[in-house]
């Protein structure tokens, strides 16, 4: 189970987009994730054939646990655990559903938890989301058409409240617990701002730069500048990171914050910058965010 958060102790399986047997890239999504601030796609950590799945959909395990075992090429297999010795009869619990294989199908996080809970087959289901990606509204939908037995879905004031928990708790413990300071300048954006100006006035409508951009490259190239503010407080002493990924906090329609990570905000232009933006900006709005970005 990744830590998606600092703040984070467990999280749920909502599904696995994965079977024994098959091939898995770096970078893969092979399992939706939910969380107190939503769902998100994980990503496989490594190359290499999925063996076992190890955590049934449904089931809260606390971050770190393993949730499947993935064997490298030319690897020997696994062997199956064996079998324990005979026990009394005792009740069976219903195998948890599994996940029909077919095409590979573009849903957020969110219309995958929803579609498991109201039994909504997926692949039956016609996205209107950004380059046809299935959305919650395409689901209710598509289970309204279909006549499905009437199930609550989860009302979007919970989602928040728990969402707003989730803030409140990291943010009381961050001032509790993380010593604090501020420091406070000003900087004269004349130049910078004309620049902009004059930029965005040659560019159609829809390649146009925001002031943001130059602020994460202002940012980015600072910590190049000053390696000692880019790392992490680990094992009593501070380890510098080489990479520069600068979160960015998005506000979400109806309530709630996140802030996803743009990585390697000091090697992209401006106009790869502006791009990655409007990327992430969609994409946590429409709850498709990757575990690699928290």
């Amino acid at each position: 189970m990744p830590s998606l958060g600092a703040d984070m102790e467990k999280g749920t399986l909502v599904a696995w987009n994965v079977k024994p047997g098959d091939r898995v890239k770096r970078g893969d999504i092979i399992a939706v994730v939910e969380t107190d601030k939503g769902a998100f796609d994980t990503e496989s950590y490594e190359d290499g054939v999925v063996e076992r799945l190890l955590v049934e959909p449904g089931t809260k395990v606390p971050v770190g646990t393993p949730l499947a075992l993935l064997r490298g090429d030319g690897a020997p297999a696994t062997p199956a655990p064996s079998a324990p010795p005979p026990a009394a009869p005792a009740p069976v619990s219903a195998p948890s559903p599994v996940v029909p294989a077919g095409p590979h199908v573009h849903a957020s996080p969110l219309a995958r938890k929803i579609a498991a809970e109201l039994g909504v087959d997926l692949h039956s289901v016609q996205g209107t989301g950004p380059g046809g990606v299935i959305e919650r509204a395409d689901v209710e939908r598509a289970a309204a058409g279909g006549k499905a037995a009437p199930s609550p879905a989860p009302a979007p004031a919970d989602f928040h409240a728990g969402m707003r928990r989730a803030i409140a708790a990291a943010m009381s413990r961050s001032n509790r617990d993380i010593p604090h300071y501020y420091l406070q300048t000003r900087i004269d954006m004349t130049a910078a701002l004309g620049w902009l100006a004059e930029e965005n006035r040659k560019r159609p409508i829809k390649e146009r730069l925001l002031p943001a951009v130059l602020t994460l490259k202002a940012v980015a190239r600072a910590l190049r500048d000053v390696p000692e503010l880019n790392g992490f407080w680990r094992d009593d002493r501070h380890q510098p990171s080489d990479a520069i990924h600068i979160g960015f906090a998005i506000a979400i329609r109806g309530g709630g914050l996140v802030t996803p990570a743009i990585h390697d905000t000091d090697k992209k232009s401006l106009d790869e910058l502006m791009s990655a933006l409007r990327d992430i900006i969609e994409r946590t709005r429409s709850g498709h965010l990757r575990s690699s970005e928290m």
